[in-house]
């Protein structure tokens, strides 16, 4: 399933900035980022599970907002984008 994880972390303190690093380390290890604070993801019900338990851990929730849009199928009719493109395809393969 194709997931948008959207973040918006305080970093009014140190703790705070340590947060925000953590949690967008944690989404670069399970999709793309095409905003500052906005990751697409390719999962498996297994690994949102994984994702969701670690992001639940990295952040204040008195603080911070996660929030974690499921895309619908076919996404190429649900998503416009304009302006720069992302620098690939989180759905084909990755040759390195």
């Amino acid at each position: 399933m194709d997931v948008l994880v959207t973040y918006d972390v305080s970093t009014v303190d140190r703790t705070g900035q340590r947060r925000l690093r953590r949690v967008a380390k944690i989404c670069e290890g399970f999709g793309q980022r095409v905003q500052n604070s906005v990751f697409e993801c390719a999962l498996t019900e297994a690994q949102l599970e994984q994702l969701l338990h670690r992001l639940e851990k990295a952040i204040d929730t008195d603080q911070d907002s996660l929030r974690i849009y499921r895309l619908q199928q076919p996404r190429d009719q649900f998503v416009q984008v304009i302006g720069r493109q992302p620098e690939f395809d989180i759905r084909e393969p990755l040759v390195l």
